[in-house]
């Protein structure tokens, strides 16, 4: 079987990404999840008109 085509069957079996809603938590947040909110908070912003 050829290269190319052997990857593409190995590609077909790979999950879909998909976006999945998650309820933020103060009480679990580290450093790093208050500045990914801080930084998705920034980018909301920028796209209110």
């Amino acid at each position: 079987m050829p290269k190319k085509q052997q990857s593409n069957q190995q590609n077909q079996k790979l999950p879909v990404a998909k976006n999945e809603d998650v309820e933020y938590n103060a009480e679990f947040a580290d450093e790093e999840d208050l500045e990914a909110l801080e930084r998705a908070e920034q980018a909301d912003s920028r796209q209110q008109f």
